[in-house]
């Protein structure tokens, strides 16, 4: 499940408007993407399934990559990332999201005035029933 999750997220998070600014959103670091770039920078996955079905408890790491002076110059596409990824769809074709939870974020400066964002999240999956 946790490659399935990894997939669905990555097409939401293509699919929005918002992020339209960005040069690549991708399952790894890019590259040969230009910055501004997001792309998954880890995940781990952890059992959490019942006696009927198969389930997952997935924390993935999202790292924003920008460029720019001012720290506060990226809010808004932080915040767009974020409700993006909270909003993503519980019904997917082969599992059922049942939590997504925000578990903490790292910002850093880095050389050639890059700024890194990282957000990591919980998700908490059911493997869809099959008759």
């Amino acid at each position: 499940m946790e490659n399935l999750l990894r997939a669905a997220l990555i097409d939401w998070l293509r699919s929005d408007p918002q992020l339209a600014s960005l040069n690549a959103v991708e399952e790894e670091s890019p590259l040969t993407a230009s910055v501004p770039w997001l792309g998954i920078a880890a995940s781990a996955a952890a059992d959490w399934g019942t006696k009927e079905r198969a389930g997952r408890e997935v924390r993935i790491a999202i790292e924003l990559v920008t460029r720019g002076d001012d720290p506060a110059a990226d809010a808004a596409l932080s915040r767009s990332i974020e409700q993006r990824i909270q909003s993503l769809p519980s019904a997917q074709p082969e599992f059922a999201v049942v939590t997504i939870r925000f578990i903490r974020s790292r910002a850093e400066r880095r050389a050639g005035n890059l700024r890194a964002l990282l957000l990591e999240y919980r998700f908490r999956l059911l493997a869809n029933l099959t008759e």
